[in-house]
């Protein structure tokens, strides 16, 4: 089996990556009020995480009003939607990335505050989750019972999903992703847990999937299959979800996207609480357990989500467990994490405070390692003034002492100024 490294080039479909680092879908609700559209900030975030022949994957966003479920996340039903995320894919291209917007309808994880005309939320079945919704005030409320998804309602609703991929066309997206984990309303129709109907959406696994493999075929006809994924989460117990046979349901799908030519399908680890439910489980301890355990049914390039380091990545792609993995928080800090993985550089800290909400704070403005190169070079030279000052060096370009002087500080500034011991410069002036 050959060994795949985080930086070796992957075919995905219609297109080709230059590495494996993928940013995975991260919801962050900042997009402009009124009208959830995309705006600068939004493309900023997007663009200063680009890299050339890197896959970027948006934030969930709703393919319509009524698949709303959070405050301030974007949607791609409006012009003025397509119009931002335009913006989005202009600064991601320019950068020489790829990007695929997540296509994303919340189900029954929603609140009336979200849905036109103060309607409940839809779902397969009237199954109300446990736990809170998040207004469109921001305010926490008890998730209600939603309302069972009419038999006549779902050719509309395969219509929206259409309908979005046909607005992400538009807007310059090189792809999408069905979100179709995490609880939401495809997840909620592949569980027996949430999908208690008795029609053909309900029951059998063939029924259960048959939804998600409608949707599939109706983006599919817009952008053609190989420029669509699919993001799973077979073991995830988030929002209350639970199934009484998830190897067989997701075995169930997983073959049947292994027949069709779709892009990828991204894949969610188990949590360590979600893998203690499941203690009856083949889960094996190496870097991807939950990948490890459906690969059998998917010979099609898979990304591994949850919880990856750079070591853990390179092990599952060595296992051929994962052919790439998409990392999220540390995508929030870093920038430019692809460069700093191969470089092995320092990452930054991500502050959870900031993850939802807000604006350019703990969004935008965490720095690059050019960012930091350019800072230290500044202070390098703030440096250099203060020892001219100092001791009376000179400022002629070919003074040779100058100009180590300046290499030192450029190399070795984290220090400060307050460090810097002038008797020692002064001492390696006379000694120069």
């Amino acid at each position: 089996m050959p060994h795949f490294s985080l930086f070796s080039p992957l075919r995905l479909g219609a297109h080709q990556l230059s590495h494996r680092v993928v940013m995975a879908p991260l919801t962050r609700m900042r997009a402009q009020q009124p009208g959830n559209i995309p705006g600068e900030v939004n493309a900023r975030y997007y663009a200063q995480r680009a890299s050339v022949g890197g896959l970027l994957v948006t934030e969930a966003t709703q393919i319509s009003q009524r698949g709303q479920g959070y405050p301030a996340t974007p949607g791609i039903h409006s012009s003025e939607q397509i119009a931002g995320w335009r913006l989005v894919t202009d600064g991601v291209h320019a950068k020489g990335g790829l990007i695929f917007l997540q296509l994303w309808h919340v189900g029954r994880i929603s609140h009336r505050s979200h849905q036109p005309d103060g309607r409940l939320p839809l779902a397969p079945s009237a199954v109300k989750p446990a736990g809170d919704a998040l207004t469109a005030s921001w305010e926490k409320a008890p998730f209600e019972t939603p309302r069972e998804v009419g038999l006549d309602e779902i050719p509309s609703l395969v219509g929206e999903y259409r309908g979005a991929a046909s607005n992400a066309l538009a807007a310059g997206f090189d792809g999408v992703e069905l979100h179709a984990a995490n609880g939401y309303l495809l997840d909620q129709f592949l569980r027996d847990g949430t999908n208690r109907r008795t029609d053909r959406y309900g029951g059998s696994f063939e029924n259960r999937a048959r939804l998600l493999l409608e949707v599939l075929d109706a983006v599919g006809e817009v952008f053609g299959l190989n420029r669509v994924g699919i993001r799973l989460s077979p073991l995830g117990t988030f929002n209350d979800m639970r199934d009484s046979d998830p190897v067989g349901i997701f075995s169930h799908v997983l073959r049947a996207l292994a027949k069709r030519s779709i892009a990828y399908v991204h894949l969610i680890e188990a949590r360590g609480d979600e893998r203690a439910l499941d203690e009856g489980l083949p889960l094996d301890s190496g870097a991807a357990p939950t990948a490890a355990l459906f690969r059998p049914f998917y010979p099609g390039v898979l990304i591994g989500a949850g919880g990856f380091t750079c070591e853990s990545a390179d092990e599952a792609l060595a296992a051929g467990t994962v052919d790439a993995v998409a990392f999220g928080r540390l995508f929030i800090s870093n920038p430019d994490l692809p460069l700093r993985l191969k470089l092995d550089a320092e990452l930054n800290s991500y502050d959870r405070t900031t993850f939802y909400g807000g604006a350019a704070q703990g969004y935008t403005d965490y720095a690059t390692l050019e960012d930091l190169r350019a800072s230290e070079s500044q202070v390098s030279e703030l440096i250099v003034e203060l020892a001219i000052d100092q001791i009376g060096l000179s400022k002629r370009p070919q003074d040779v002492f100058l100009q180590c002087l300046r290499q030192i500080f450029a190399r070795n500034i984290l220090g400060g100024v307050a460090s810097v011991d002038w008797e020692v410069v002064r001492l390696l002036k006379t000694r120069h």
